[in-house]
């Protein structure tokens, strides 16, 4: 079963909030769709447990236990979660001064950080110790050097690839096959990516399988099983690139 939630679209500071940073948790019962909608505030999206998606244009971002989301106000995303999945989002009034872009961009959900955002969370907390928290959990803010995105491309010239890529994240197919499958040279397929994603194709492809990857370990697939679906001759081939993608091992995703 899946749910889908409607969600309004509201600009950039529309609405006047008595908070500084707010947090909402849920757990998911059942596979979750959000449509595109945006919010007043700039919000901060992670996982307790689990995995999410969020969506803007083009680009497609997974969340986790490890990597969240920054959103900024009033940019139109949607989303979607699978069961079980336990998400975190911090609301944070529009204007609140942070060091991260007025773009989405990943955030690296460290221990301090995640202590910083449960401490405020606190029934009994003082208006003074609230204030103190806050500045803490804005200066400790940084835009991640890892991140689980996908920038799809959306020429008509390299949407197959896409869609074989993204129906199996196993294939084997090289740039040099595809090039010869769509009638152009590895050179123009090279280009084309360069210019639409910012990456190569292996790195591209690569980001694919780590976000497919993800979603499977969330449903409780066994990492063997998973290495294999995405196209890894060994676990432990997996588990050394997830590790470097995720910062987490595949087991230790797996558990959480």
């Amino acid at each position: 079963m899946r749910v889908t939630r409607n969600l309004p679209a509201v600009a950039a500071g529309a609405v006047d909030v008595p908070f500084v940073i707010k947090g909402y948790e849920e757990v998911v019962a059942a596979d979750t769709a959000w449509n595109d909608h945006s919010h007043p505030w700039h919000e901060l999206l992670w996982n307790e447990r689990g995995t999410s998606t969020a969506v803007v244009g083009s680009r497609v971002w997974c969340i986790t236990p490890t990597l969240g989301l920054w959103m900024p106000a009033g940019r139109l995303h949607s989303a979607s979660a699978v069961a079980g999945t336990s998400y975190r989002a911090h609301f944070f009034r529009h204007g609140t001064l942070s060091a991260l872009p007025d773009e989405p961009v990943g955030v690296e959900i460290t221990p301090l950080l995640k202590l910083l955002l449960e401490r405020l969370e606190e029934a009994d907390l003082s208006p003074r110790s609230r204030t103190v928290t806050e500045t803490m959990v804005l200066d400790v803010l940084r835009p991640s050097p890892r991140a689980l995105l996908v920038q799809l491309p959306t020429s008509a010239l390299l949407r197959p690839i896409v869609d074989a890529v993204r129906a199996d994240p196993a294939g084997r197919r090289t740039l040099t096959g595809w090039a010869s499958a769509l009638g152009c040279s590895p050179r123009t397929l090279t280009r084309a990516f360069r210019a639409e994603t910012g990456s190569s194709y292996v790195r591209w492809v690569a980001s694919v399988r780590a976000q497919h990857a993800v979603r499977l370990l969330a449903r409780g697939f066994e990492v063997d099983v998973v290495a294999d679906a995405v196209g890894y001759r060994s676990a432990s081939a997996f588990g050394a690139a997830f590790r470097r993608t995720t910062g987490m091992t595949p087991g230790r995703f797996r558990a959480h």
